[in-house]
């Protein structure tokens, strides 16, 4: 080929009109693909400017493969018959095979950038390609030199769209820069790239083709989307304080972004109320799955379904991993991977064709506050990257952040079984039966993640058949409120042993509740630890209810006419505040009358209007019902929402009143002849209720009470016999000094009395009237045959 030399023959227009075979055999072009075309789409590179007579010099030609063929020409002027020019006579040879000139620093720096530099001319052909564009495409410089870009790549969206920027950079004369996420012939991954092109021009400005260099920013894009995924942990991970809610959270983040198949598995103490046991070394783990997910509909994956417990050896990753508390990587054609792999296919045969093509897998300890909870697992599959170490520091970090959402749910599941348990405990169980009402109850404790809260109700019986009805709500939720809970409701009981009136006794508890805040944190604690309450006395004799409020919603009565309305009432300030007083209201009732008190959280939520969910409450009090039970649920159902956000506790009571023959009534003379006189009548009264059996401890006791009554008391003076289940003696006079027991000796002549009634009878007290006060004792009576 070096020794062929070639003719051409180019008009004034710059057609080629003439085409020898030399030519042919230089170029591969043919007379038919060469004669009548611009002699410029032959060039693969401009020439210079040149003057119009004879020239000689080095060209560049484009071969007809696309390589480029650099020719020594010759060119002389053709004239026409009046001597005009009519061309250009080309003679042309191969350019003598210099040797190569030694490069330039710029050439070597261009050369030997760790960046992939190439250069195209106008119609997206290789001009130029460094060693680093070279290794990405796989081929040597020679193969792509001449020919077009799209013939070196495949078909394919990415291509097309990097084809599109080297036109656009060319035609529009300005620089682009981009990221792309692809591939690469050479490569068998995608790489994430940054991209920049530029026109490359003459000295006049005139486009002679585009440069571009790519930066491989792989471990950048990969950082930000690590990055990226656990920025969007910290919102997706935590929303509820459930532990299998919560990871279902973390297989939403881990699939697909960075595994094919996760999976969650839990110590099984856990999910309960215990203590970690410790963690015996070098034996096999026993392991709950509460959450998994896939690429793949239906998980068919999974060999361990949701909540069985799965068994794993202690050579296996994941016995490695919770036992070293760190991130285990495992790759196919390792002996601890290939033996998980055939165990997943040996116990879920069925999934065997969803598990070819596995190829790395990584198991993660779920550590918080020192303690493993249990451990993430993760697959990949169809993504073609194995785990590295950078994975496993970044499941690592994610796994840190999910550990302390399972244990934050785990503890705070533990705490509100704990407050809910020692609630129950200091609740009521079983109410006692009462002549004076009858009750229903229902507690509810809330469901949302403020925890169990203080509130509670009572039913405490007084002495006279009378019945005392507290319903309270401590500030606050959790524990702590519990235990207060269940000190004020103590402190009511002891309180209504004495028998104080409701605002008497709201008195008391206030002061109680505001040395208790002094005790547990100082003064100024007072408010955080206050609480609301009411407290009802209910008399069957007289039919009238005695109540007080501190801060606590009044009650709604249900009337024997159907109707129903809230009770007009002052609440008095909540306990704790201390220094302000407490108002009682009394009211009569007829027999039958229902009064329903309960606790803010029936009627109060910030979602809520507080005077539309009390009218709701009166008119589901008036429901036609077969019970107080199912009184009670239609009310819940009727006023709560689906998920109230606080504790409600419901105490609903129906009176009952003690007939005119149920009871006894004798004015006393201040004279102790008239103990003998009373104590006849009562004798008689008791005949005639058919209880003689009582008679001689009756007498005693009447007798007993009516002498110290005459000689200590002061009119007027009352005895008083009720016939309830019990039979009820009271002698009532106008002095507020309390009886109390005391020891007689020996020779004393008095001071046995009140020693002899506590030994005759079941029960016994005394309590402060507004005209004085009462002496009071039951005697138990046998059933009825």
């Amino acid at each position: 080929m070096e020794q062929v030399a070639a003719a051409a023959v180019v008009d004034v227009r710059g057609i080629v009109t003439g085409w020898s075979e030399g030519a042919r055999l230089l170029t591969g072009r043919t007379a038919q693909d060469a004669v009548g075309r611009p002699a410029a789409d032959l060039l693969a590179e401009p020439l210079p400017a040149r003057g119009d007579g004879a020239w000689s010099g080095p060209v560049v030609v484009r071969h007809r493969d696309g390589h480029p063929v650099i020719l020594t020409v010759t060119a002389c002027p053709v004239l026409g018959p009046a001597d005009e020019p009519a061309g250009l006579a080309l003679t042309a040879r191969p350019a003598s095979p210099d040797p190569a000139p030694e490069p330039t620093v710029a050439e070597r720096a261009f050369q030997q950038a760790s960046m992939s530099m190439s250069v195209f001319d106008p119609g997206q052909r290789y001009l130029r390609v460094n060693d680093a564009a070279c290794q990405v495409m796989g081929v040597p410089e020679e193969a792509l030199l001449g020919r077009p870009f799209p013939e070196t790549v495949e078909d394919a969206e990415h291509s097309r769209g990097f084809n599109w920027h080297l036109r656009h950079v060319c035609e529009t004369g300005r620089p682009v820069r981009y990221e792309s996420f692809t591939g690469a012939p050479a490569l068998n991954r995608e790489h994430a790239w940054s991209i920049e092109m530029w026109p490359v021009r003459d000295e006049v400005g005139t486009i002679l083709g585009t440069a571009l260099a790519a930066l491989d920013s792989t471990e950048q894009y990969w950082a930000r989307e690590r990055l990226a995924l656990l920025n969007e942990a910290a919102v997706a991970i935590g929303t509820t304080l459930d532990v299998v809610r919560t990871a279902e959270e973390m297989i939403g983040v881990m699939v697909p972004r960075f595994a094919d198949f996760a999976s969650v598995d839990l110590f099984d103490w856990v999910l309960g109320a215990d203590e970690p046991p410790p963690m015996p070394p070098g034996e096999e783990v026993e392991l709950w799955r509460v959450a998994h997910g896939s690429v793949t509909d239906g998980i068919p994956e999974a060999a361990v379904h949701l909540g069985e417990t799965d068994l794993y050896p202690a050579s296996s990753p994941v016995a490695r991993a919770l036992r070293e508390g760190r991130a285990v990587i495992s790759q196919a054609g390792e002996p601890p991977f290939m033996r998980w792999v055939e165990e997943r296919n040996a116990r879920a045969p069925k999934g065997r064709p969803h598990r070819e093509g596995v190829h790395s897998m990584m198991a993660v300890p779920l550590r918080a506050r020192g303690t493993t909870l249990g451990v993430a697992v993760a697959v990949r599959v169809a993504q073609p990257d194995d785990y590295a170490a950078d994975d496993a520091v970044f499941a690592e970090e994610l796994a840190s952040r999910a550990a302390v959402c399972v244990d934050n749910a785990r503890r705070f599941a533990r705490e509100r079984t704990t407050a809910l348990t020692l609630q129950h405990s200091l609740l009521p169980r079983g109410l006692p039966g009462q002549v004076a009402v009858e009750v229903a109850h229902r507690y509810l404790p809330s469901g949302s993640t403020a925890g169990i809260g203080g509130d509670w109700f009572d039913v405490i019986p007084l002495s006279g058949s009378r019945v005392a009805l507290v319903v309270g709500d401590v500030v606050g939720h959790g524990i702590p409120s519990a235990a207060t809970m269940g000190r004020l409701r103590m402190a009511v009981r002891t309180l209504a042993d004495v028998d104080l009136p409701p605002d008497e006794l709201l008195t008391h508890l206030d002061d109680l509740v505001t040395h208790l805040a002094a005790y547990d944190g100082g003064g100024e604690e007072v408010a955080e630890l206050g609480a609301t309450c009411l407290y009802a006395v209910y008399d069957p004799v007289t039919r009238r209810l005695t109540l007080a409020s501190a801060g606590h919603p009044a009650p709604a009565v249900v009337l024997t006419d159907g109707t129903s309305r809230l009770v007009r009432m002052s609440p008095g300030p909540p306990l704790g505040v201390g220094g302000l007083p407490f108002e009682a209201v009394e009211l009569e009732l007829a027999e039958g009358t229902v009064v329903a008190l309960y606790t803010d959280g029936l009627v109060e939520d910030r979602h809520r209007d507080v005077d539309r969910s009390t009218t709701e409450l009166c008119n589901a009090l008036t429901a036609p019902v077969a019970s107080l039970d199912a009184l009670c649920d239609t009310v819940l159902k009727a006023v709560l929402p689906e998920e109230p956000s606080d504790d409600v506790a419901l105490l609903v009571a129906r009176t009952r009143a003690l007939g005119a023959e149920q009871v006894a009534t004798w004015d006393v003379d201040p004279d102790p002849a008239q103990v003998a006189a009373t104590r006849q009548a009562a004798t008689e009264q008791l005949a005639a209720w058919g209880l003689e059996e009582t008679a001689f401890v009756t007498e005693l006791v009447v007798s007993e009470l009516v002498t110290n009554a005459i000689r200590y008391g002061e009119p007027p003076i009352q005895l008083r016999l009720i016939r309830d289940r019990t039979l009820i003696c009271e002698v009532s006079d106008g002095s507020s000094t309390s009886p109390h027991l005391r020891r007689a000796h020996a020779f004393d002549e008095g001071g046995r009395g009140l020693l002899l009634v506590a030994q005759l009878c079941q029960r016994w007290g005394s309590r402060q009237t507004g005209r004085g006060k009462t002496i009071w004792c039951e005697q138990t009576l046998a059933p009825s045959p």
